[in-house]
C-alpha cells in the first residue's frame, strides 16, 4: 500500500520504522526523502522528541520536525496483542527495517532480527545502539555519554578548561549516517543473492572512526591528543585569528595557501622563511608566526579579509550563527530550505544534503501526527494478512 509519490532511487522500498529519538529517526527520514515508503512505528506516547520544547513550531517540536518529514505515522502498543500482530506483520512485509531499542528489547514482541528474519528472510534489519550488542548491551546509549565516553570532550575546549560536548549530537547524527551506508550496502547485496542481513551500528564505533585523526594519533601513532581549544595539532594557521572587528577562520593547510595568505597580507617574506616554509615549521613554530599574522589582520574587518582571502584562493570564513549559515548557503547558490507538505501542514525544513542529476530528493509528507496515517495502515495490514 504505497502512496503515490515522487519517484527518488529507493521508490518501492518500504521501510519500518521502530525507532526513537534522532539516530534512527535521522537514517530513516534520508531513506524517506529518496523515495522509500517509511511507516514510523510510535508507541501511545509518541516519539519522546515530540515533547521537547523550546523551541516549538505551532506547538510541535522544532526537533520532531527536523527529523520526521517523509514518513507516514502509526501509533501501536507492542504490550497489547492485536497491536503487536499488526507490527509483526509490517515487519514481515518491510524490505527494511531500523530500530534503536535496547538490544533485545524487541524480542518479547516477536520482532527481533532472528523471528523477523525466519518469516522475512530478505529483511535489512538494521539495529542502532549505544555500545554494541555484546558486553555493552546493559550501557544505555545517549549521544552525550559516547561524546564523554569516546574522547571527544577530552578535544573539545581551551587547554586549560573543562571539556565540552559538541553542539549537536554528533553521534547520532553520525550513527544514523553510517546505517543509511549499511541499509544502502545490504540493499545492494540482497539484490544479487536475494539474502537480506542484520546491520548493526553503534555510536562508540561510529564516535571512533569520526575522531579520524585524532584516532589515528593513538592507533597508529600511540599518541593521546589534547585539547588545543580551537587549534590544529597538526596544521597552522588553522584557526580563527582576529582581525579589525572579528575572528576570522583561516584555514592556509599546505605550503602553497601560505605563500598566497602571505601576499595578501602583504608579507611575502614571511613565506620564504626557513621556519614557516613548510607546515611541520610552521606548526613547531606557531607561538613566532601568529603574532606577525594577527600584525597584519588587524589593519582590515573580517569581511574585507574574507573576499581578499577567497579571491586569492586561501581558505576562509567568518564565525556565524545558524542563522548566518543559512544565509551564506543562499547566496551560494544551494537552496539550504525547502517547504515539505502543502497548504496548512506546508513546513520548512532542510534539504536534503545529496543532489541528483537524475532522481531528486522528494518531499512530498511533513512530519506527521502521531497515528495520523494509523486507521488506513490498520485496515491495510489487517487485510493484507488476511485477519480482517
Amino acid at each position: 500500500m504505497t502512496e503515490a509519490r515522487a519517484q527518488g532511487p529507493l521508490s518501492g522500498v518500504l521501510v519500518a520504522d521502530f525507532s526513537r529519538i534522532l539516530a534512527g529517526p535521522y537514517a530513516t527520514m534520508l531513506l524517506a526523502d529518496l523515495g522509500a515508503d517509511v511507516v514510523k512505528v510510535e508507541g501511545p506516547g509518541g516519539d519522546d522528541t515530540r515533547s521537547w520544547t523550546p523551541p516549538a513550531r505551532d506547538e510541535v517540536s522544532t526537533y520532531y520536525l527536523g527529523v520526521n518529514r517523509g514518513k507516514r505515522s502509526i501509533a501501536l502498543d507492542l504490550r497489547d496483542e492485536t497491536d503487536a500482530g499488526l507490527a509483526r506483520e509490517l515487519a514481515r512485509r518491510a524490505d527494511v527495517l531500523v530500530e534503536n531499542f535496547r538490544p533485545g528489547g524487541l524480542a518479547k514482541y516477536g520482532l527481533d532480527h532472528a523471528t523477523v528474519a525466519a518469516g522475512n528472510p530478505g529483511v535489512v534489519y538494521t539495529s542502532i545502539s549505544g555500545f554494541g550488542s555484546g558486553a555493552g548491551a546493559r550501557v544505555p546509549g545517549y549521544d552525550l555519554m559516547v561524546q564523554a565516553m569516546s574522547g571527544l570532550m577530552s578535544l573539545t575546549g581551551e587547554p586549560d578548561g573543562p571539556p565540552y560536548r559538541a553542539g549537536i549530537s554528533v553521534f547520532d547524527v553520525m550513527a544514523g549516517n553510517h546505517a543509511v551506508i549499511g541499509i544502502l550496502a545490504a540493499l545492494r547485496h540482497r539484490e544479487a543473492t536475494g539474502q537480506g542481513q542484520h546491520v548493526e551500528v553503534n555510536l562508540l564505533s561510529s564516535a571512533l572512526t569520526g575522531l579520524v585523526n585524532q584516532s589515528s594519533a593513538y592507533v597508529a601513532g600511540d599518541v593521546v591528543p589534547f585539547r588545543m581549544g580551537n587549534a590544529h595539532p597538526s596544521v597552522f594557521p588553522y584557526e580563527p585569528l582576529p582581525t579589525a572587528d572579528h575572528e576570522l577562520i583561516v584555514a592556509a593547510a599546505n605550503d602553497g595557501q601560505f605563500r598566497k595568505l602571505c601576499e595578501v597580507l602583504g608579507i611575502p617574506e614571511v613565506a620564504g622563511d626557513p621556519r614557516f616554509a613548510r607546515n611541520a615549521a610552521r606548526t613547531a613554530n606557531r607561538a613566532e608566526l601568529r603574532p606577525l599574522l594577527v600584525e597584519r589582520l588587524v589593519t582590515r574587518p573580517a569581511d574585507e579579509w574574507f573576499e581578499l582571502l577567497v579571491d586569492a584562493g586561501v581558505p576562509s570564513g567568518p564565525i556565524n550563527t545558524i542563522d548566518g549559515g543559512f544565509a551564506v548557503a543562499e547566496r551560494l547558490g544551494l537552496d539550504p530550505v525547502v517547504v515539505v507538505g502543502e497548504g496548512e501542514r506546508a513546513t520548512p525544513t532542510t534539504r536534503h544534503p545529496i543532489r541528483f542529476s537524475e532522481t531528486p530528493a522528494g518531499y512530498a509528507l511533513p512530519p506527521p501526527d502521531l497515528d495520523e496515517h494509523g486507521t488506513e495502515l490498520r485496515e491495510w495490514l489487517a487485510r493484507e494478512s488476511g485477519n480482517g
